[in-house]
């Protein structure tokens, strides 16, 4: 199921352009400051968390797509 899934995946996002892909990302941080906005112990978990791990975090999920970006 995982390869099937996967190639119905592609063809869909393939159907997508730049807009549609910016406004997916937008509608995630949108839904993560509403998340933070509605359970105050997730505002305080980010509150608390030193911000090198976000910046580590953040550089770890965007490594691959980069490094094919600018192959």
């Amino acid at each position: 199921m995982g390869k099937k899934f996967k190639k119905k995946m592609d063809k869909k996002v393939k159907k997508m352009d730049y807009h549609d892909v910016k406004l997916v990302k937008l509608s995630s941080i949108a839904f993560a400051l509403l998340v933070l906005n509605l359970w105050p112990a997730a505002m305080a978990w980010v509150a608390s968390v030193h911000w090198g791990w976000f910046l580590g975090v953040t550089i770890l999920f965007v490594w691959r797509p980069a490094r094919k970006f600018w192959a």
